[in-house]
């Protein structure tokens, strides 16, 4: 098990299901806050690769998703916006293998961020080549409200388009950042 480095640190995940808006929303959100975003390791790993993923790949692909965010963590001051993290590998194994390896469920425990942006399906799917569920959205985010709820990780869900998306999340995430207010 790997903790995050800084404890201290208000760490957001927006997450989701594939073709949900989660790059878009983080990156809006970093730039609203003043603050980085974490990107996520495991399309730049899938698209190296150019194969399927394996389930011998979701090691490494944790620790460089961990590595990245221990590497954003560091230089951080007050708070960070992750464009996933580990949850996401956890349901990803489950849906593809049927299981998930245990160190990387008890590291998404260990390692579970202030809140989850969970990214609703009611954007447009768009295909890029690497993904490949969009007949079975609605599947994938059931799982995703599953697999928060089992690890029992706070979220609340993002829902609308473009604008109306956005505010909502930051409504969220002011709300949560309140009582940090001085």
């Amino acid at each position: 098990m790997d903790p995050i480095l800084r404890p201290d640190l208000t760490r957001i995940v927006v997450t989701g299901s594939e073709s949900t808006g989660k790059t878009t929303l983080a990156r809006q959100l970093a730039a609203h806050y003043g603050v980085e975003v974490v990107p996520e390791f495991v399309r730049e790993f899938a698209e190296r690769k150019g194969a399927p993923l394996a389930m011998s790949d979701h090691g490494p692909i944790a620790h460089g998703q961990m590595a990245l965010e221990n590497a954003f963590a560091l230089r951080a001051e007050r708070l960070l916006f992750q464009d996933t993290d580990l949850l996401s590998t956890v349901a990803y194994c489950h849906h593809y293998f049927g299981a998930c390896p245990p160190w990387i469920e008890e590291t998404a425990v260990a390692r579970r961020p202030a809140l989850y942006l969970l990214a609703g399906i009611d954007v447009p799917w768009e295909a890029d080549g690497i993904r490949d569920r969009g007949k079975r959205r609605e599947e994938m985010h059931a799982l995703f409200v599953e697999t928060l709820q089992q690890l029992d990780a706070p979220y609340a869900v993002m829902v609308g388009l473009g604008e109306q998306r956005l505010q909502k999340a930051m409504a969220t995430v002011d709300a949560l950042l309140q009582p940090n207010r001085g």
